[in-house]
């Protein structure tokens, strides 16, 4: 999953981005509304955790006016603004869901799994594609049954081909949701993590279109 998070507390957004990196999850941390609607409209988010406090905007006139610009992802209202006037307003603006600050990562990270999965019309937590079965919360893969032990950025890659199934990838998109924004990737770490995939769960796990990019190949 790859989630904006929109957090002006440096000490928190940085909590948070490392605690669900940790979890497998794809994180790009920015402070402001104007960087936030500039990184929503030019990289494929499939969340967004929102901050209401930010510094240049408040962030539920922020969430109107996106939803009217055409943001589409589910949304997550994180504040501590705990009354219940708030978090209804707060809903009637497009948020999806409202987290109270303090809070457990791990409610966070089933939230997010949940808004995630209603969003897609999926009921069950596990992912299936043919023989295979994945548990994102629990960052598990099972091929008949049998566990099949993944490392965590072959994880991402593999949770990002199954939630964009049927849909066509470019190196660029698949980087961003396996490594979020982060400098210094090798330019051969994709390539390496696909090969480790095939080579766990099959070749016909990813297919590579010429010219195109990636995609998830037919059912195991």
């Amino acid at each position: 999953m790859h989630i904006l998070l929109v957090e002006d507390d440096a000490l928190l957004g940085d909590g948070i981005q490392q605690g669900l990196q940790a979890m497998g999850f794809s994180v790009a941390w920015v402070s402001r509304a104007r960087e936030a609607l500039a990184a929503w409209q030019s990289v494929d988010f499939d969340v967004l955790v929102l901050d209401l406090g930010l510094p240049d905007q408040d962030g539920r006139d922020a969430l109107s006016r996106w939803r009217k610009a055409g943001l589409t992802i589910p949304v997550l209202i994180l504040t501590a603004r705990d009354g219940v006037e708030d978090r209804i307003d707060g809903l009637q603006r497009g948020a999806d869901d409202y987290l109270i600050k303090p809070f457990d990562l791990g409610e966070l990270a089933a939230r997010l799994q949940a808004l995630l999965r209603r969003g897609r019309g999926q009921s069950s937590p596990l992912i299936e594609h043919g023989r295979l079965q994945v548990d994102p919360s629990r960052q598990q893969a099972w091929l008949e049954g049998q566990a099949v032990e993944l490392q965590r950025r072959e994880m991402a890659l593999l949770l990002a081909l199954l939630q964009s199934r049927g849909r066509l990838l470019s190196a660029d998109q698949l980087s961003d949701r396996v490594y979020g924004w982060v400098d210094g990737v090798e330019s051969n770490a994709l390539a390496v993590h696909i090969h480790n995939l095939r080579r766990k769960l099959g070749s016909g796990i990813v297919e590579t279109v010429r010219g195109g990019g990636y995609r998830l190949g037919a059912p195991l």
